[in-house]
């Protein structure tokens, strides 16, 4: 009584509709791009220590994606990263299941040093791919300088949950006027509805990220009680876009999805809800130049007062990276080619392109 909710969606409550008409998935492109930076697949990956090391941010450039370090992991902090990744795998065996998340919250403890920093995003800058990397709002302002001066193209400032007001006691930042004194693109998030996805675009952020990096390892919803419905989400921030579209005079952001995803079927249904790219992680664990030699978790299982994300153990495989992302499979479960099956739910339904694609109907599960 007196209160109300909205019924929202996540991607497994929605389904594709085909068009009249369908195509070869050879004639359908997937490329995308952002700012000045063109891509060939709609793909980001999660910023997590556990599949993004500068080797594997490298493998996802020249495969046509977009690798994200984490600014603020394991490369900035210790001189054998590879090293405290395997006291990480070595501690997700103990029988104490809180024993890998004590392990990464001290590993974590250890100061960011920048010239760890530069070292490992000179690793991707000199293999002649996009340089991307990751820092938290409470972080950027500080660690920003150093990231341009080793020479990251795109920023990403990702919490789990941001915003473009927030009230504190002290200085807090200020994107718009961050992103302002920026001569590169900016992407922003995670956000979770119209409002808050309007106010990033009215920052000057070049992308909005929708969502926290919700997989089976996060475990925000339980400790926060926050949740985020990725299709209505998806749905809120498209139109968003499309609103910010008409008030700029033709000002386009991205708007990118992360989490909420088991496969392929669900990247599908996030593009075709809105969203002009993807952005994964647990999903590429399974290659076998994950850094997590199968281990997955999120930035946030390292917080050193509140984790939010446990270590979760897959058996690692012998598929290449290349393979996840683009075949040939033998599951039929929709985790291997995940790209490829992109492709051909777009051509099954009749689109050649991610705008197109955009635009495709949906409907819900009675």
């Amino acid at each position: 009584m007196g209160r109300t909710a909205r019924r929202s969606f996540d991607l497994h409550q929605i389904e594709i509709v085909p068009s009249r008409r369908t195509r070869s998935s050879k004639e359908v492109s997937t490329a995308w791009r952002l700012d000045a930076y063109r891509f060939e697949i709609p793909l980001m990956t999660h910023p997590t220590d556990a599949v993004v090391s500068p080797a594997t941010a490298v493998r996802v450039g020249e495969l046509g994606g977009l690798g994200v370090l984490n600014a603020e992991g394991l490369w900035a902090r210790h001189a054998d990263a590879e090293g405290a990744l395997a006291r990480v795998v070595a501690a997700a065996e103990d029988e104490d299941p809180t024993a890998a998340i004590r392990m990464l919250q001290e590993l974590h403890s250890a100061p960011i040093q920048p010239d760890l920093l530069a070292e490992a995003l000179k690793t991707i800058r000199e293999a002649g791919v996009t340089v991307a990397a990751r820092v938290s709002p409470q972080r950027a302002r500080e660690l920003t300088p150093a990231l341009l001066a080793a020479g990251v193209e795109v920023l990403v400032v990702q919490g789990t949950i941001i915003s473009a007001e927030h009230v504190s006691a002290g200085e807090p930042l200020n994107l718009k006027e961050f992103i302002a004194e920026l001569d590169i693109p900016v992407v922003a998030g995670g956000v979770g509805d119209y409002r808050t996805a309007m106010h990033l675009m009215r920052t000057g952020a070049a992308g909005v990220i929708v969502g926290y990096g919700q997989s089976s390892a996060t475990t925000t919803d339980s400790v926060l009680g926050i949740g985020i419905p990725m299709a209505t989400a998806i749905v809120d921030a498209a139109a968003a876009r499309r609103d910010y579209l008409d008030e700029t005079g033709g000002r386009y952001v991205h708007v990118i999805a992360d989490g909420g995803m088991d496969g392929s079927g669900d990247m599908a249904k996030a593009i075709a809800c809105g969203a002009d790219a993807v952005m994964l992680g647990e999903q590429l664990a399974d290659a076998a130049e994950s850094p997590g030699t199968g281990l997955y978790w999120t930035s946030a299982a390292a917080h050193p007062s509140l984790p939010r994300s446990e270590i979760s153990g897959f058996v690692p495989s012998d598929r290449s990276l290349e393979t996840v992302l683009f075949g040939p499979s033998t599951s039929p479960y929709g985790n291997v080619d995940l790209f490829g099956a992109l492709r051909r739910a777009m051509a099954k339904t009749g689109y050649s392109d991610l705008k197109e694609f955009q635009r495709a109907g949906l409907t819900v599960r009675g």
